[in-house]
């Protein structure tokens, strides 16, 4: 099969889609994190276009960005798989977590910024979540994305499930009104108490305490 490493940071969403992905496929890894405030060279090697994590080394070949990733091993170990076999709804899907990994990093700017900024932040993510509750498939007929199992547009997701709680309980900004999203709010549920999501979570009250002091270096760096 050849050695795979994983190369990410705790508790980067991005690094949780590839593990969620390899626990779900039942792949041996290597887990080795990094810090980005001093990057290492085996990153710098494997990245050097980004920089940046995930990058999942398998067989001394590096692959970087956590979609791209998501996608290689689906079409590297195609057990339990990630997308439908149908080719129109494979395309939906790939369309789906493409709008996911666009318009999701729009909740991380609710915790970047204040004032404007964040307004603005806040605006974007209830368009998208307006956007999913009522136009992504499968949502409030099945219990995933893509049916009864878990699938590719889920892991891309997944961080609202999770890190979308904290980053409203740092800033005190409300983005997900209960009720409001009914159909997002039973996925999210089902989605963390999928045995391999629950499993493989970062503790909440350790994140918190990071994403807590990611703002303040953020705001006091303005």
């Amino acid at each position: 099969m050849g050695e795979v490493k994983l190369l990410g940071t705790w508790p980067s969403p991005f690094s949780y889609r590839v593990i969620w992905a390899l626990k779900l496929k039942g792949i041996p890894y290597e887990y080795i994190e990094q810090d980005l405030s001093n990057k290492s060279p085996l990153l710098l090697q494997s990245n050097p276009v980004h920089k940046k994590i995930p990058v999942l080394i398998h067989g001394g070949n590096p692959i970087a960005e956590s979609v791209i990733i998501l996608q290689y091993i689906e079409d590297k170990w195609p057990q339990n798989p990630l997308l439908p076999s149908d080719p129109y709804e494979k395309a939906v899907a790939r369309f789906w977590v493409k709008f996911a990994d666009e318009k999701g990093l729009s909740i991380w700017k609710v915790l970047r910024f204040s004032g404007e900024e964040q307004e603005k932040g806040l605006k974007e993510s209830l368009e998208m979540l307006e956007v999913i509750e009522e136009h992504a498939p499968g949502l409030g007929q099945k219990k995933f994305f893509g049916g009864d199992k878990i699938g590719m547009v889920d892991l891309a997701l997944g961080q609202l499930a999770h890190w979308m709680g904290a980053i409203e309980e740092v800033t005190g900004v409300q983005i997900m009104e209960a009720g409001k999203f009914p159909r997002l709010e039973t996925w999210m549920k089902n989605f963390k108490e999928d045995p391999v999501i629950k499993e493989n979570l970062p503790e909440f009250k350790d994140m918190l305490a990071v994403v807590k002091h990611r703002r303040e270096t953020l705001l006091a760096s303005k």
